[in-house]
């Protein structure tokens, strides 16, 4: 069976991922795409009131599980879109990891502080400046096969540029070059 395509959309909370994912389900037409977003992880949590290091160690379980969904959804040979907030070094090295690099179109999705700044205090359900935190974090790996500019381009636009960029994915892969450039023992690593 073959491994199922993932289109791995990072970029900052309000920066217009779940909105690009929504018009890609309604547009890719080559096969049958799962959206997987990281914030429909979080609030299948229980809502029990945890204290700082308890929630720290809960968040971290809940983001290696939901690398491994998308590793294990991928692996079954379903295509993925995956909507994630790559805001700390480990979660890009997890996912290097669990990840079959020649399978992943890894997206950055842009979008200028402030707008991001207007967004968030539009949608009113994200803390102020959340946005503006992760965002020197999120790209700060530097290398996407593609990315997408949401104050310029309509999230149906990056959807469109997405499609018609997936069959002409780049080899090696983004993915595959970050792996290459953070994992050095690359015997450890699944290659399947």
């Amino acid at each position: 069976m073959a491994s199922g395509r993932i289109i791995f959309l990072n970029g900052t909370s309000s920066s217009g991922k779940s909105s690009i994912a929504r018009e890609l389900l309604d547009i890719l037409d080559d096969g049958v795409f799962f959206h997987l977003a990281i914030d429909n992880y979080n609030a299948m949590r229980s809502k029990r009131e945890l204290g700082a290091e308890e929630l720290d160690a809960a968040l971290r379980r809940t983001r290696m599980g939901f690398h491994r969904s998308i590793a294990a959804m991928a692996e079954a040979g379903n295509d993925v879109v995956v909507d994630h907030v790559l805001s700390e070094p480990w979660r890009l090295l997890d996912c290097l990891t669990v990840l079959r690099p020649e399978d992943v179109l890894f997206v950055g999705v842009h979008c200028p502080p402030d707008e991001l700044v207007r967004r968030e205090l539009a949608r009113g359900d994200r803390p102020q400046g959340l946005a503006a935190h992760q965002y020197d974090l999120v790209h700060g790996h530097g290398d996407y096969d593609l990315d997408c500019d949401t104050s310029v381009a309509s999230p149906r636009e990056c959807a469109q540029q997405i499609k018609e960029f997936l069959p002409n994915r780049p080899s090696p892969t983004a993915f595959a070059r970050l792996r290459r450039r953070h994992l050095t023992d690359t015997r450890e690593l699944p290659t399947t």
